[in-house]
This record gives C-alpha cells, sequence and structure tokens, in this order.
C-alpha cells in the first residue's frame, strides 16, 4: 500500500481492462482504524436529543435481512435512567459518566412485517410490488421454524446497527464503549422488552476525557486470512 498526498493507493499489478484504478481517501479508513473502546468520559459533556437521534437515525442506515430493521434503541440519557441501568450492568462507570448509554435491542426475525417494511421501496419505486410476496416467502422459509435462526438475525441486526453508530460517534470526536457486561433478564424486565426482543448490548457514547487508551494492536492478517 502506498501513501501520496493524504490518500491510500491499493497497487494493481494486473489493472482492470477498463483501467479502473481503486483510491481511497483517508477519512473513513482512517476514523475506523483510531477507534478504541473508551474508558474515561467527561461526565459533564450531554447530548441533546437531536444528537442522539441522529446517531441513531445513522446507525439504521445499516443492512439487515430482507430490509426487516429489526431493531429498536433504548437511550438512557437522565440520572433517572442511568440508576435504573447501572446496577443491572456490573455498575460500569461509562454508563454513569457518558453523555448516553444505548441498550441495543435485536428483535426475533419475523417474516410477516415484510410488506410493512418494504411498503416504502415499492412507493419509491426501488423495488416492484410482485417482489414483495417473494421475499416474505423467503424469509418464512429461513426463520420460521428455526428460532435460533430468529434469534441470530436479531443479534446480528443490532450488531450492525451499533457497530454504524459507534464509527459515526468517533467521526463526530465521540468516545463510544461497546459492552456485553449485564444482567439480559434484569435489562428486558427493567426496560419493557416485549416477548421478542433481545438486548444485544448496551452503548455507552459521549465526550472522552484524557487517559483512554490508543487501539490496541490486532492479530496479524496473515493469522485471520485464508485467500482461496
Amino acid at each position: 500500500m502506498r501513501t501520496r498526498e493524504g490518500e491510500r493507493f491499493w497497487p494493481q499489478p494486473n489493472p482492470s481492462p477498463i483501467g479502473i484504478t481503486i483510491t481511497m481517501t483517508n477519512t473513513v479508513i482512517e476514523c475506523i482504524l483510531s477507534r478504541t473502546a473508551a474508558k474515561y468520559y467527561d461526565p459533564a459533556a450531554t447530548l441533546s436529543d437531536d444528537q442522539i437521534r441522529e446517531l441513531v437515525r445513522i446507525g439504521t442506515t445499516a443492512p439487515t435481512s430482507f430490509h426487516l430493521q429489526n431493531w429498536r434503541f433504548i437511550a438512557a440519557r437522565t440520572c433517572e435512567a442511568k440508576a435504573r441501568l447501572s446496577p443491572i450492568a456490573w455498575n460500569q462507570p461509562a454508563i454513569t459518566d457518558a453523555a448516553v448509554t444505548f441498550i441495543v435491542v435485536g428483535q426475533l426475525a419475523d417474516s410477516s412485517v415484510i410488506p410493512e417494511r418494504l411498503a416504502p421501496l415499492v412507493e419509491a419505486g426501488v423495488m416492484p410490488v410482485t417482489m414483495v410476496p417473494e421475499w416474505e416467502i423467503l424469509a418464512r422459509d429461513l426463520y420460521m421454524e428455526y428460532p435460533q435462526r430468529q434469534r441470530d438475525e436479531a443479534v446480528r441486526t443490532g450488531t450492525f446497527g451499533a457497530a454504524a453508530m459507534i464509527y459515526a460517534a468517533r467521526s463526530l470526536g465521540l468516545g463510544s464503549t461497546p459492552m456485553i457486561g449485564f444482567n439480559a433478564e434484569a435489562v428486558h424486565r427493567e426496560f419493557g422488552l416485549a416477548e421478542d426482543e433481545v438486548p444485544v448490548m448496551l452503548l455507552s457514547i459521549g465526550a472522552e476525557r484524557p487517559g483512554n487508551w490508543a487501539q490496541k494492536p490486532r492479530r496479524p492478517v496473515a493469522d485471520v486470512l485464508d485467500l482461496v
């Protein structure tokens, strides 16, 4: 990989027949590479409700199977809400110190919602109406008789959404901390999750204070990649 004038170029020893060279500016890449899980937050810093809504809006642009959009986000941003969440999440400091801690909720995959979720696509001319029942049948065959697949999809969906919010936060100069240390049953009960909902993770977001680590070194690509 070569660097020139702030850009990253991927060498192409065998250029494509139409002569395309892939050029990547470093803005997004450096955001990803510099992200780390924050430990220390400025407890005096806040986010407005509109800023919280915008983070969720960005999160919901992440991909979901069959466009199910089977997620929900509970934003604990008041002292009262944080006080309810903290003791059932191991009293982790990020919950009370960060501006907001999201309970990222995945919903069990349910093919019956597909007509409703796809209706805006049909209205916008993105997909033909005849394709809607095809998708519903495929999703029904994939999920209906397979509870584990339904739950797996809930977790996948919530994770995709949380990841988008993590990188959006980083691009805005905010820290983030994804957490799996919580009592799932207690969170489910305390925050009124529905029977078909799964608390996937907690995600704290807020202004950082000094002392957080840089991103930790990762395993070499050679150890995790097979080219076949």
